[in-house]
């Protein structure tokens, strides 16, 4: 590892003390992007690295509002914008009681690179609170999602900052968090995406991010010889990227044997397709857990509690979950099954020693910011569409989704080849995203 890299590693380990997640994704960043300097001693010289390690902007603050009980309740609101060089910050609220600096800066890091990639001007940002929405009443979720827009509005916009949802913020929480914005503001103006269709919101976008997991995965396979139809998949969550992502798997002739919950998981090797997809999602609105409804259901399901899905055989995995759900443990698990493809759905879902144990051990691998980066780029056509005052039709968002998503993929290939001589996805979406924000930054000065 070169000098400035490991420098700027601790560095950031320094002055982000005991935040592992936010370590975690920079350093896998970061050594990947050590042939570029020695190409452009350039972005050393302008402290390229520290500059966008640290964000730009970083706001802390109270939510406090008050349950069905009448009891006041104080909450913790964030939201880090890292980069704008390429355009306004651009990504997602996540509400649960595991938010905290660590998890909001890695995925305002992580989100840097995923909107570069998708060629359109979009900057990094994230945000959320440590709020928990499961078990609360609508009438409660409303009342906090309006106290945190009471603070957030002063730091958001259409042209420079547009939040969308993540981990517990769906349609609900983004009609509630609009409303309070253009109460407070008196605009009706494109600050949020994922909003309702009836009021500014993009056709396709609820599925977008699974879809475009597809996209970029079949991509992957057809480079490699071969494609997702007639392969055994075995996917993790039940969420909007999982629903996403089972949807368009079956549409392209796979056959999609596992999904999971907190809980456990589901096998149907019958496939888990039609109605049973559409229960995935009614399941999801519900609230209630996916896996032992799923097997009650469906005869000829199986439901496997506390375990993860990736000890069942199949030609691709996509774990579609949460940050770090595939360990090294998991991928052993993985190879020692024969798998030769696996790409990431949910932001980082995989520790770093993973995915090296899969790429050492000849498993092509697609890296989460590259391959569900559909999700903020709909985003992003939301946003045009909204400043155009015009609806787009499924089909059109579709088709630029595709071209998106095959753009993705081939700019990282194209990257991996020149810097490394080989084929290599994981590192090749680090250098692609890096190098657009690089050439930004160095044409805007020192700011």
């Amino acid at each position: 590892m070169s000098n400035y890299v490991k420098d700027c590693i601790a560095l950031c380990e320094k002055k982000n003390p005991g935040e592992v997640e936010f370590h975690q994704t920079v350093e896998e960043v970061l050594t990947s992007l050590e042939p570029v300097f020695d190409k452009h001693p350039e972005y050393e010289e302008a402290a390229i690295l520290e500059r966008l390690t640290e964000p730009e902007r970083g706001i802390t603050f109270r939510v406090t509002w008050v349950d069905d009980n009448g009891k006041i309740q104080v909450n913790k609101g964030y939201r880090y914008q890292f980069s704008s060089a390429i355009g306004p910050y651009k990504g997602g609220l996540r509400f649960a009681p595991s938010v905290y600096p660590g998890i909001i800066k890695f995925l305002g890091f992580e989100q840097c690179f995923k909107n570069s990639l998708t060629g359109l001007p979009i900057g990094g940002g994230k945000g959320g609170a440590d709020f928990d929405p499961n078990g609360k009443s609508d009438a409660e979720i409303m009342r906090f999602c309006q106290a945190f827009m009471d603070e957030l509005y002063r730091h958001i916009g259409p042209s420079t900052d547009v939040p969308a949802g993540d981990l517990g913020v769906g349609a609900r929480e983004i009609g509630y968090l609009f409303g309070e914005y253009k109460k407070i503001t008196n605009r009706f103006e494109g600050v949020l995406t994922g909003k309702g269709l009836t009021w500014g919101g993009l056709n396709g976008r609820t599925e977008a991010t699974g879809y475009g997991i597809v996209f970029f995965a079949n991509a992957m396979l057809e480079a490699n010889g071969t494609s997702v139809k007639g392969m055994t998949v075995s996917i993790s969550g039940f969420g909007n990227v999982a629903w996403g992502t089972a949807m368009k798997l079956n549409e392209l002739g796979a056959k999609l044997v596992t999904i999971s919950g907190p809980d456990g998981y589901i096998y149907d090797e019958n496939g888990i397709s039609g109605e049973k997809v559409d229960f995935m999602l009614q399941l999801r609105n519900s609230g209630k857990n996916i896996c032992a409804p799923y097997a009650d259901k469906f005869p000829g399901s199986k439901f496997v509690a506390g375990k993860k899905p990736w000890e069942v055989k199949a030609d691709l995995y996509i774990p579609c979950a949460t940050q770090n759900e595939v360990l090294i443990e998991d991928a052993k698990t993985i190879v020692a099954n024969g798998c030769k493809f696996y790409c990431e759905g949910s932001n980082m879902s995989s520790s770093n020693e993973a995915i090296a144990y899969l790429q050492d051990n000849g498993v092509c691998v697609g890296p989460s910011k590259a391959a569900n980066a559909g999700g903020v780029a709909c985003s992003c056509i939301e946003m045009g569409q909204n400043a155009g005052k015009t609806v787009f039709k499924p089909e059109d968002v579709y088709k630029q989704l595709y071209d998106i998503m095959i753009g993705i993929h081939d700019a990282c290939a194209a990257a991996s080849k020149e810097y490394f001589g080989k084929y290599d996805l994981v590192k090749g979406a680090n250098i692609a995203g890096f190098l657009k924000i690089a050439e930004a930054m160095m044409a805007q000065g020192i700011c």
